[in-house]
């Protein structure tokens, strides 16, 4: 259904909390494969169709165009862009596909572990912040995919009629400054959802407190040793989830060395607080954690890794943290970090960290090159 061109704008209206829960239905639905519609624009008088890149099958390109009526481009980041070959200033770019171009060399083209992928005739282009090309690489990141989504852009359908038109075809349909604002109001809406004592082989004294969103998105956990004062900075490690690194002892990084190490140095301090995210991989997840490790097998070092997958070479933000300490009454802390970032990043979010606490382990000859590049190319302070 479509209304006519010179139907009235709505107002410009900030996202709803309905808005955040279409993005947590659209992060479901892209890792399932499926097709979300978008809202972009300075006016929000941009619609398009999108599904993420690595999820697609040879039916999706037609079924996108059936519904468009326009050819679907896809989009990748800079980073991927520069990876290709290509590049330039704007952080999203479109690449347009040449016909009858399979589901498989799209993947190779978004995916650098996909396979040889043959770049001739890929023409890109620049996509501005506020179009709906840059609103798919966010929802995609925000799944945890690949960031590059197959994008088809639907024409004639006048603002006022996009939630019409989105519903007459089954679709869902997201706004894309719900989907830029998403992480912090998911972070604001953490709630204390449980608590217990779980005595620790280096921190006896221990108690555990789980906290959810109350719209239902990822879990972190505060350790809370001993019983630091609030009134006083606070002694705390902010620490990113590490599935191979915590829990199987992985050497290819320092994660479960500074994890339990943490935990040591906070109770023999008499106590504070471990911060620990859902944050796997700097925020990209396990399984393209698991791609970088496989371009670092064949010789790229972390940054490069992760740019190459089109990613930044840090995806996180610290908003759960800052919210978690608040909801725990500390405002000041000690913090235990090499990487400044945390630092600026907690300050920006109201927590004033009074003091950096050096926190090195030893390095071993499957991490030596990991550690190296992160105090030359990240920032780190060994």
């Amino acid at each position: 259904m479509r209304g006519m061109p010179n139907d009235p704008a709505p107002a410009r209206k900030a996202p709803r909390a309905a808005d955040h829960l279409a993005v947590d239905r659209a992060v479901s639905e892209l890792r399932r494969g499926g097709i979300v519609a978008v809202r972009a624009g300075t006016d929000r008088d941009r619609l398009a169709l999108l599904v993420a890149a690595e999820m697609i099958t040879d039916d999706t390109v037609g079924q996108l165009r059936r519904l468009t009526g326009s050819d679907p481009v896809l989009a990748i980041t800079r980073n991927r862009a520069i990876a290709l070959g290509s590049g330039g200033p704007a952080p999203v770019v479109t690449v347009t596909l040449p016909p009858g171009s399979s589901a498989d060399r799209v993947a190779a083209i978004a995916d650098p572990t996909a396979g040889a992928v043959d770049t001739g005739g890929l023409i890109t282009l620049p996509e501005p912040q506020s179009g709906t090309a840059a609103a798919a690489i966010r929802l995609v990141k925000l799944a945890r995919l690949i960031p590059a989504a197959l994008v088809a852009t639907v024409s004639d359908v006048p603002p006022a009629r996009m939630d019409v038109w989105a519903r007459g075809h089954a679709l869902l349909l997201v706004d894309s400054e719900a989907i830029e604002t998403h992480r912090q109001i998911s972070a604001k809406r953490l709630v204390r959802a449980a608590s217990a004592r779980v005595p620790l082989i280096d921190a006896e004294e221990c108690e555990l407190i789980a906290f959810r969103p109350t719209d239902g998105g990822l879990e972190h956990v505060a350790i809370r040793i001993g019983d630091p004062d609030p009134d006083q900075p606070v002694l705390i490690r902010l620490h990113s989830s590490c599935l191979t690194g915590d829990l199987l002892g992985s050497l290819r990084c320092d994660c479960g060395d500074q994890l339990r190490g943490a935990i040591k140095t906070i109770a023999d301090a008499g106590g504070g607080v471990l911060v620990y995210l859902a944050q796997e991989g700097r925020d990209i997840g396990l399984v393209n954690k698991l791609k970088a490790y496989s371009l670092q097998d064949l010789g790229a070092d972390t940054v490069d890794a992760n740019t190459m997958l089109g990613y930044d070479d840090d995806e996180r933000v610290y908003f759960p943290a800052a919210e978690m300490l608040n909801l725990l009454g500390i405002t000041r802390v000690r913090l235990m970090t090499n990487n400044p970032e945390k630092i600026g990043q907690l300050a920006a979010c109201g927590v004033e960290v009074v003091e950096r606490v050096r926190h090195v382990f030893p390095s071993n000859q499957h991490n030596e090159r990991y550690l190296a590049t992160k105090a030359g190319r990240s920032g780190h302070l060994f």
